[in-house]
């Protein structure tokens, strides 16, 4: 193929055909089809006019009069483009209106599905609402066996009624020597209802560590029943039964624990050893790209208290920009002390 032609072209029309060009324009302006005339006029052959013609019939930008030979008109190229697009359009119509029909089919046994599912124990259930997870928190409570644990990056965010709900429904697993192990964010120990719900559930035998930043919200019974946040931020929760979905998140949790610390609140620890823990952690995750949202979310601290945490730190650091804050950490040696 020449240079400079498409090998994309439509109905033998070809990008860049300067003869097609031509021979169109011809047309447009002398409203015939007369091929001899064409060559003579535009110094074509006789074969390159017909061949020209025929493509520019096939691709629908000329009309040939069936009732009078030689007769005919250029037709605009969006009528040419519609009259091609038209068999296409209607073929995806036929294929869509396929789809929709197989859809609707399929989706009779939807209700078969969730009724399997639910009588296999129910792999996988989405609850809504705030009563209803905390009626199934309850129930799988009453029902624990062995142990359960929980991962609560809300740190400072849980209210002290929210605390006071968990401590009795921790209370009777503990009770019935159930292991209860609870990971929080390092912020919480500067939440005094946090603290006095860890040294009242500590007393009961419950063991609680901190950790600079968390995975997210979860709640394990027995290894068996696991409960996850809905990604839209609403109070409902996924509950998970499959055995191997539940086995991955309880090895997520186990690495974790592993690497916390046993809780103590900010005050017995030191305020100042506490801050310089938490403003390493900033930096870290500053340098790693975080948006303030999302550092926040990993601390469990508010958006505002965040953004003041790192403001005092550029500003400790002379920094102008997160960059700058980077660069002077790495270079006094603040982020290789972290612990």
């Amino acid at each position: 193929m020449d240079e400079g032609r498409s090998s994309g072209g439509i109905a033998g029309i070809t990008a860049g055909e300067e003869t097609d060009r031509a021979v169109y324009e011809w047309v447009a302006e002398h409203r015939r089809l007369d091929a001899a005339a064409v060559a003579e006029d535009l110094g074509l052959t006789a074969e390159e006019t017909v061949a020209a013609l025929d493509r520019l019939i096939a691709a629908r930008l000329v009309h040939a009069d069936p009732q009078e030979p030689g007769t005919g008109y250029a037709v605009a190229p969006e009528v040419a483009a519609a009259q091609l697009a038209a068999p296409v359009e209607a073929e995806i119509r036929t294929r869509q209106q396929q789809l929709l029909r197989m859809r609707r089919q399929l989706q009779q046994f939807t209700t078969s599905y969730q009724r399997g599912v639910q009588a296999a124990g129910g792999a996988l259930e989405v609850v809504s609402g705030m009563h209803a997870v905390r009626t199934l928190l309850t129930r799988a409570a009453a029902g624990c066996r062995s142990e359960v644990f929980t991962c609560q990056p809300a740190g400072g965010f849980r209210t002290p009624d929210t605390l006071r709900d968990t401590l009795e429904r921790d209370r009777p697993l503990l009770d019935r020597g159930i292991r209860l192990r609870v990971l929080h964010p390092h912020t919480s120990r500067f939440h005094a209802p946090t603290q006095a719900y860890v040294a009242a559930a500590s007393e009961l035998g419950a063991e609680h560590r901190t950790a600079h930043e968390l995975f997210g919200r979860l709640v394990v019974y027995d290894r068996e029943t696991a409960f996850l946040p809905l990604s839209d931020g609403s109070w409902g929760a996924v509950v998970v039964r499959e055995p191997h979905t539940v086995a991955y998140l309880c090895e997520l949790f186990e690495q974790a624990w592993e690497q916390a610390a046993v809780f103590e609140d900010a005050a017995s620890q030191g305020l100042e050893q506490v801050a310089r823990e938490i403003d390493r952690t900033i930096l870290r995750l500053l340098g790693a790209g975080l948006k303030d949202e999302a550092i926040a979310r990993r601390l469990g601290m508010s958006l505002r208290t965040a953004r003041r945490h790192i403001a005092d730190i550029m500003d400790d650091l002379g920094a102008d920009s997160r960059f700058q804050a980077g660069a002077a950490a790495a270079w006094t040696g603040l982020l290789s002390r972290e612990r």
